[in-house]
């Protein structure tokens, strides 16, 4: 049996609740529970209908959308981190992360609907190798700044980071099984981004702008 395998199936019942736990607390809608706990605008009603930092920073500005960032990244980094904890192998902690990132996008508690779990990725990625969020963030940051698309930030973003988690693997200085999370959790992520990459290739993506926090129904899903 191939040693991802048998990590999966050592323990099965805690790599099923794991995985289960994964998603549930990545399926946590932090936008739509901030903004209902501050009394701000639902992140929903606003731009893409998402529920991400985009859609939160329109809908409830920068003070909260802040911290719906943080508590998305730490969706991403609370699993791995408590697989860990439990003495979890390296693949069921990886495959934990997914499980966050799938949440993220396909909530259970929001009808499957939610945001492109791109925070919860970068947490999860955190949680990995903070070298690589450290050297992946500025890639992130100067493409928004120099383009304002989020979502090509996002995108090229989170690629540079999957590339260079290659790199480490190969290198030696990350353990192969952790590629079970960052390839698959960059999948879901462009994935999920599916729509915004046909606007960018047609030209019609929104480009970010900070002050645009106008309400408006979500577009048709």
């Amino acid at each position: 049996m191939p040693p991802y395998t048998r990590a999966l199936v050592d323990d099965l019942p805690l790599t099923i609740a794991l995985l289960v736990a994964g998603y549930l607390i990545g399926s946590l809608p932090m936008g739509v529970i901030v903004a209902r706990l501050s009394g701000a605008t639902d992140p929903r009603t606003v731009g893409s209908g998402r529920t991400g930092g985009t859609n939160a920073l329109r809908a409830m500005g920068w003070p909260r959308a802040l911290l719906v960032g943080l508590l998305d990244l730490a969706k991403g980094a609370v699993p791995i981190l408590f697989a860990g904890a439990l003495g979890a192998p390296v693949a069921v902690q990886a495959l934990t992360g997914v499980a966050a990132v799938l949440g993220a996008w396909k909530s259970v508690f929001l009808g499957f609907h939610g945001g492109r779990g791109v925070a919860t990725g970068v947490g999860g990625m955190a949680a990995v190798s903070p070298l690589i969020v450290l050297v992946a963030a500025p890639i992130f940051f100067l493409i928004i700044v120099i383009t304002r698309f989020v979502s090509l930030g996002s995108l090229l973003g989170t690629a540079f980071g999957a590339g260079l988690a290659v790199l480490f693997v190969i290198g030696g200085a990350l353990e192969p099984a952790w590629l079970l999370y960052v390839l698959p959790g960059e999948a879901l992520v462009w994935i999920a981004h599916r729509d915004n990459i046909e606007r960018l290739l047609a030209g019609t993506e929104r480009r970010f702008d900070p002050s645009d926090r106008q309400a408006t129904s979500p577009p048709p899903r």
